[in-house]
């Protein structure tokens, strides 16, 4: 296998290096985006009881205990329910555009690698043609040794920037998909809360 790699030249290095990094960033995102670290059900369930109470103190107690993007969300709910409806809407979702950024983070780096690593296995084709040409130039068709020296080259890097490409397409818009439903289920969250501190008691708890 190592010779197998060897034989792509010096563009193998980069393709490993990105198939690498790409998936550090998978993985990392995997383990940022589960519903646990966002909208963990527990703590929506807990908030909202709570939101319908008017038990504001609590709530917001609550929301600084869990350092999660729904808490960051509703606390400015909590903060700001004096104020009319859709400002304090607004409010949240300006805290929601910051929250859905940090979701966002990383995952870039992924379909940043599935876009350059087939144009790493293209430079590498390109680099053993290159190769090729030169051989026969200098020594004539002859050198069957040399010319498949070039076109080895040129296959293998093809080869590995097809690998490392396609399941780094895949895993992004994995990525992508996993965001979107987090955040939507983060905006449901949102204002389920929002509509309950709305329709709280008028006699709720004050401070």
């Amino acid at each position: 296998m190592f010779e197998f790699l060897k034989s792509g030249g010096p563009v193998m290095i980069f393709i490993g290096l990105s198939s690498m990094v790409a998936l550090a960033a998978f993985v990392e995102r995997l383990w940022a985006l589960r519903v646990g670290r966002v909208v963990p059900n527990g703590v929506r369930v807990e908030l909202l009881d709570l939101a319908r109470q008017g038990r504001w103190t609590d709530a917001l107690t609550l929301c600084r205990k869990h350092d999660v993007a729904l808490t960051h969300v509703v606390a400015v709910v909590f903060e700001n329910r004096e104020r009319p409806r859709a400002e304090i809407k607004e409010l949240a979702e300006e805290i929601g555009k910051r929250e859905a950024a940090e979701l966002e983070r990383y995952s870039g780096i992924v379909g940043v690698v599935a876009s350059i690593a087939p144009l790493l296995g293209l430079l590498g084709t390109v680099w053993g043609m290159i190769d090729t040409f030169d051989v026969i130039q200098t020594s004539g068709m002859g050198q069957i040794g040399e010319l498949a020296g070039g076109i080895s080259t040129a296959l293998v890097t093809t080869f590995a920037g097809l690998t490392v490409g396609i399941p780094a397409l895949i895993a992004h818009r994995l990525l992508l998909a996993k965001i979107d439903d987090l955040i939507l289920e983060l905006e449901e969250a949102a204002l389920e809360i929002l509509d309950a501190v709305r329709s709280a008691p008028a006699d709720a708890e004050e401070g």
